[in-house]
């Protein structure tokens, strides 16, 4: 912990903030201050783009956003995409054959699935992945692939105004690349799940998604067939991929924060 003498600390730690980039996931710096600091405890001293400086009993947090890379001890994530414009083209072009098929090709090359749902405009996945693969990549050859098929799919269908949206959103730094459609969000979520705690809570999240009142795709988690949820709830096997259970693949090991 670092003695805080004066507010040009702050400015001081915002510079080597700056040394590092920046991503969703949070972590934070506790640092103790000295009796006289002349800060109002409980209050949020500074805030700059996503860091946020927060007084609490003697103590500053530095709540900071940093990027996680492969060489973390970790290896469980929460993942999400979702489709442009929140459009519903998962549902639309009844793609979730082609979704299994890449997760299967995921758990073909030693990856595994521990939980997931396909919502009619997103998806949630909860996958282990192995250590010659990154999860960054894994999710964008994901993307391309479901994108080109998306496309097929609505040209055969005749959907012109859904790919004319579709082809709206491409910018022109994308059109300079031969980027015909924008059909996915240009960001993913993910998280990385260091806990059990957090890992069970992401999980119990999936499995509520199409039962809430915004969607009521089922009565019951279980119910819902593109889901984990029946795996976990009533130890049924999903007919279309194998889901391996959070406590079967070494999760534990890298849940220490």
């Amino acid at each position: 912990m670092a003695n805080i003498k004066h507010k040009q600390t702050i400015e001081t730690t915002y510079k080597m903030l700056n040394l590092m980039t920046l991503s969703r996931s949070h972590s934070s710096v506790k640092i103790l201050l000295s009796n006289y600091s002349t800060f109002r405890l409980s209050s949020i001293v500074s805030r700059r783009g996503r860091c946020v400086i927060l007084m609490r009993n003697n103590f500053l947090f530095l709540f900071m956003s940093i990027k996680l890379t492969q060489s973390e001890n970790v290896q469980t994530y929460f993942c999400t995409f979702t489709c442009k414009n929140w459009l519903q083209l998962f549902q639309i072009t009844n793609l979730y054959d082609e979704i299994y098929k890449w997760f299967n090709i995921l758990i073909n090359k030693g990856n595994e699935i521990e939980g997931f749902v396909i919502m009619p405009n997103h998806l949630h996945l909860l996958i282990f992945v192995n250590k010659e693969d990154n999860i960054n990549m894994l999710l964008a050859n994901g993307k391309r692939f479901l994108a080109y098929e998306i496309v097929k799919r609505l040209e055969s269908q005749q959907r012109f105004e859904i790919l004319q949206q579709l082809q709206m959103a491409v910018t022109a730094k994308e059109k300079a690349r031969k980027k015909k459609h924008r059909v996915f969000e240009v960001s993913s979520d993910i998280k990385p799940c260091y806990t059990e705690k957090f890992l069970l809570q992401k999980l119990n999240y999936i499995h509520n998604n199409p039962v809430n009142d915004k969607w009521k795709l089922a009565s019951l988690p279980e119910e819902y067939f593109h889901s984990s949820a029946a795996f976990y709830i009533v130890n049924q096997e999903h007919p279309c991929i194998r889901i391996t259970h959070w406590k079967d693949v070494g999760s534990n090991n890298a849940s220490s924060t």
